[in-house]
């Protein structure tokens, strides 16, 4: 039961079961005169697997000689969103690297497809991306040779430019990423979500140093992303607007004595 102590069950967005295009996907097309939308869709409109879930079960983290969190399920299915929150230091970041395959669970099992991830976890790191506190970003290059990096990873250059634009990104494209503020690099490793897609997006605080046009930004990517097929997983502290999503207070995990 949704918000269960011992099963979260995150909700698909709604429509997700809606209208659909060739292929049995959602249709993932932005509304006329949406260009934001326009841009992030064409690099979230991938063929995501609809049918395999991410599911933890029993999930307990440990961190040195402190139990982090235990007694811990999930299931995240096509279209789904999970907001993580809770103090700081209470295990929001050690969740998502854990679902991220950095941090081994202490006890209980991840899956994907109904496969135990431990076993053989490269089919699954094949479709997830972590974006974590750092922005992985190097100065001397501009912000599109780092995006033409990424998007070479998995589907070649042709989305770095609609992913500089999803973010706003463009004027800025090729300065030295040195140059960048604080909430530029940010926009920039959230671009990154659109040049290199992938059905699973982690994302641990994905709204730090953003301004309200770049939360606005961040939103309707993943709301477009849902649209598609993929999860979300956002650890926060923070409101983000992100519609029907499931949420997943970490503390009401904490073991008793621990705080």
């Amino acid at each position: 039961m949704p918000g269960s102590r011992f099963c979260v069950v995150i909700p698909a967005k709604p429509g997700i079961q809606g209208e659909k295009r060739s292929g049995g996907l959602p249709d993932p097309r932005p509304r006329e005169g949406d260009e934001v939308g326009r841009a992030n869709l064409i690099g979230s409109s991938r063929d995501f697997d609809l049918s395999s879930e991410l599911v933890g079960e029993d999930l307990a983290c440990r961190r040195g000689e402190r139990l982090v969190f235990r007694g811990l399920s999930l299931r995240l299915a096509a279209g789904a969103a999970l907001v993580v929150t809770g103090a700081n230091g209470s295990g929001k970041s050690s969740l998502l690297r854990l679902l991220a395959t950095l941090l081994r669970p202490e006890t209980g099992r991840l899956l994907w497809g109904g496969s135990a991830i431990a076993a053989d976890p490269a089919p699954y790191r094949a479709v997830i991306h972590y974006l974590g506190h750092l922005d992985a970003i190097k100065p001397a290059l501009t912000p599109r040779e780092t995006l033409e990096f990424w998007a070479g990873q998995r589907v070649g250059r042709a989305a770095v430019g609609d992913a500089l634009t999803a973010l706003g990104l463009d004027r800025v494209a090729d300065w030295p990423c040195r140059w960048l503020s604080a909430g530029q690099r940010r926009r920039l490793a959230l671009a990154r979500l659109v040049a290199s897609p992938a059905p699973v997006w982690l994302l641990d605080e994905p709204a730090a140093a953003l301004d309200s046009d770049g939360e606005g930004r961040l939103v309707t990517l993943i709301s477009a992303h849902r649209a598609a097929g993929g999860r979300v997983v956002a650890a926060t502290h923070q409101p983000l607007a992100i519609e029907a999503a499931g949420t997943l207070a970490i503390g009401d995990y904490t073991p008793a004595g621990v705080g």
